[in-house]
């Protein structure tokens, strides 16, 4: 496809929160530019927990009930230490259409999105990477280049950053952001393996040697999960022998079949300072990245991305210009809540001194004997308190 000279909206980068944002535009009658850098199919980053906010908002695009085919329901979040049950969170009395976590991959999310921005009449350009923005205050000139080098320009009214968290837009509108790396590295690894506990859990184990969490995939076989656990210095690539290590020592009795894909990565904590500079705007990971602790990332952007989608639009179509200032008053505070969430939950799970486990372990139990405090922890890992 020939990118435009002039658009509307330009979006950089088509991960979920991009989709979703352009899909809200087309639907809106809004001519946009959806630029990515990655080749089609080729993006690595693995999120695959669906909540059931994220899924009320897909549902107003008519593609939750798809999505919902292709992944598989989880109504339970247990914690376990050891061999111990310390919490069993059920989402099944949650106010909502869908009271479970839908385990699906990022690329089944992605497609899915996709086909329904195509069936809208939009689509991807693709690979181009954006190397400039400039905001001179009547529009903003992205700059790009493809493939082979060749550079080139385009002029928008608005530009959204959903280009992740080493984003360009967001480095280009010179907005700050604040926060800090943890120490520890993570696994992450999709593999075939006999579990210990049914496929209608995500469970997150805690120990010693650090935290894992270990979820059901979406397979005609029935033994395929997720594992993420952090450990002091992850390999690049972990293999068969590093997930059965780590499950070994962490909840034994698991046994690893096959790695059908592995990756090691770092986790920060950071939140853009603003989430608006002039005609610039930001989604998902440029404005917000956190702990996977709770499958927060994806979900938190996709539904930035619905919000700021819609308030383009009606600026676009003559509404104030002020309106967008709505956008980061609604949509920071809830990434800063996610991102001191997850904080806790991270650091809870990583406690390693033997009477802190104790302390918490006895806090977790009594806690959550408590009815309600289980509604309210699966009401906020669902992401309803965002509506």
């Amino acid at each position: 496809m020939t990118i435009p000279a002039t658009t509307s909206v330009a979006i950089v980068g088509a991960g979920p929160a991009g989709l979703t944002a352009a899909i809200s535009l087309a639907d809106a009658g809004i001519d946009f530019v959806l630029l990515d850098r990655q080749a089609e199919g080729a993006n690595t980053s693995r999120a695959a927990v669906v909540h059931a906010r994220t899924l009320e908002v897909l549902d107003g695009f008519g593609i939750a009930a798809e999505l919902h085919d292709l992944g598989i329901e989880v109504p339970r979040f247990v914690v376990q230490d050891g061999g111990s049950r310390l919490a069993t969170i059920d989402f099944g009395g949650l106010p909502t259409a869908f009271p479970y976590t839908l385990m699906v991959g990022q690329e089944t999310t992605e497609a899915v999105l996709l086909a329904r921005l195509r069936k809208a009449g939009g689509d991807v350009h693709r690979p181009y990477r954006v190397t400039a923005v400039h905001d001179d205050g009547t529009g903003v000139t992205v700059e790009y280049a493809d493939a082979a080098g060749a550079s080139g320009t385009l002029r928008a009214d608005y530009v959204i950053g959903a280009d992740g968290m080493h984003s360009v837009v967001r480095e280009q509108a010179g907005i700050g952001f604040t926060g800090a790396t943890y120490p520890e590295s993570f696994v992450l690894a999709d593999v075939r393996m006999d579990w210990l506990h049914a496929r209608e859990e995500v469970s997150l184990n805690l120990s010693p040697e650090g935290v894992t969490v270990v979820a059901p995939l979406p397979d005609e076989n029935g033994d395929r999960y997720r594992v993420v656990a952090t450990v002091a210095e992850a390999p690049e690539h972990p293999d068969l022998a590093d997930v059965q290590a780590i499950l070994d020592a962490r909840r034994p009795g698991a046994v690893v079949r096959e790695v059908l894909w592995s990756s090691r990565f770092r986790v920060h904590h950071r939140v853009a300072e603003h989430y608006r500079a002039g005609r610039i705007l930001l989604a998902g990971d440029a404005a917000h990245v956190h702990s996977p602790a709770g499958g927060q990332g994806m979900n938190t952007g996709i539904q930035d991305a619905a919000v700021l989608g819609a308030l383009l639009a009606r600026v676009l179509g003559g509404a104030p210009e002020a309106l967008l200032n709505d956008y980061e008053k609604t949509r920071r505070p809830v990434a800063a809540d996610v991102v001191a969430f997850t904080d806790r939950m991270t650091r809870m799970a990583t406690l390693r001194p033997r009477p802190a486990r104790i302390v918490r372990n006895a806090v977790l139990r009594t806690a959550t004997r408590v009815p309600a405090v289980r509604r309210t922890l699966a009401y906020r890992l669902s992401e309803l308190a965002n509506r």
